[in-house]
């Protein structure tokens, strides 16, 4: 039986450390969709944000949901230390950095390049300054765009820290490593329908970046294995529409074998828009810019160049498209990213 109530019993299943706050707001975005509907001529539908900038731990955002179920496997094995990488302004590394900080386990973070021609402030701000005040050990990978290098260095990391008597759990986020962290957003489903169950509304669409997928992932089994049938929108933020839906079914296919619960979504259910994506990842665009200008001139949310920026102008553009016509109400899944924002101020304003 595919409802809430069966989906949460499976999670029940996976150990989790429950660091987040939750359940997240749902709120209505009155003043965009008027925006919207008056800037396009017709009506659009009801757009609302779940609000899992939220989420409490280190500034919040979809990564507290992923690593309660990642730190929970990581105690299973009996780990002391975390060892995980990602781009110099990871959400995922600066969010780790806190939970190992509030576990008492030592971190040990990579920093991939994956932003080429950026200055101090990138280098320096943002989820750098974090990661180094949660007391995070920093480590330097040139590389931005091979996981599998990044990944064996970090293996070889993990080697020295257990010469050193050390107990490491790495964090990778290769396609083929089990999606532990898409656990979190099966919960999100779960708690997403609840919600709007007791607001008395259904969602006909929703909207979520797509990266390293897991929140991807996530939200659209966990939709599915809860009974939701509609459309599950991602939006590239690092890699061209065929590479990220081929990722996107990969991890897909770990995680249904990770919860042993046969094929649940078909290939074609996979959206990946890459019209938002610009010239790369973390790379700034006139349609990243007006979302950042929508999003906190109408609704007060702050969304960051690199994720929630580029998802949220996906938003816009398909609802311009009349993608959603015809559709009651439209959900956007605000993933935060807030500390990344200060590493862009250059970008953004020349005073």
């Amino acid at each position: 039986m595919r409802t809430p109530e069966a989906l949460r019993h499976r999670l029940n299943g996976f150990p989790r450390i429950r660091l987040g706050h939750f359940p997240t707001p749902l709120e209505k975005m009155r003043r965009l969709t008027a925006h919207l509907s008056e800037a396009t001529g017709k009506d659009v539908p009801a757009l609302w944000v779940k609000r899992d900038d939220c989420t409490g731990l280190a500034t919040g955002g979809n990564k507290v949901r992923q690593l309660e179920y990642s730190f929970g496997a990581a105690q299973a094995a009996g780990a002391d230390t975390a060892v995980i990488t990602g781009a110099v302004q990871s959400n995922y590394m600066r969010t780790a950095a806190a939970f190992a900080a509030k576990l008492g386990m030592e971190c040990h973070v990579q920093l991939e390049n994956r932003v080429e021609g950026m200055g101090e402030e990138y280098h320096k701000s943002g989820n750098v300054l974090l990661d180094r005040i949660f007391g995070a050990r920093m480590h330097h990978f040139p590389l931005g765009e091979d996981e599998k290098a990044a990944d064996a260095n970090l293996a070889r990391i993990a080697e020295r820290l257990k010469g050193e008597g050390r107990k490491p759990y790495l964090f990778t986020l290769s396609p083929d490593t089990k999606p532990t962290g898409a656990l979190g957003y099966m919960q999100c489903a779960v708690e997403l329908l609840e919600e709007a169950e007791t607001n008395g509304i259904s969602f006909d669409a929703v909207v979520v970046p797509t990266g390293s997928a897991a929140t991807h992932v996530g939200t659209l089994l966990g939709l599915r294995l809860a009974g939701y049938e509609g459309p599950v929108h991602g939006i590239c933020v690092r890699r061209d529409a065929v590479s990220q839906t081929e990722r996107v079914r990969s991890i897909l296919r770990l995680a249904e074998e990770m919860l042993s619960c046969g094929k649940v979504v078909e290939d074609g259910e996979v959206i990946c828009r890459d019209d938002w994506l610009g010239p790369g990842y973390g790379k700034m665009v006139d349609s990243t810019r007006e979302a950042i200008d929508l999003a906190g001139r109408l609704e007060a949310l702050i969304v960051d160049p690199t994720y929630t920026a580029k998802s949220f102008a996906g938003l816009i553009g398909l609802t311009r498209a009349g993608t959603f016509s015809g559709m009651g109400n439209v959900l956007f899944i605000h993933t935060g990213g807030l500390p990344g924002l200060f590493a862009y101020r250059s970008a953004l304003y020349s005073d």
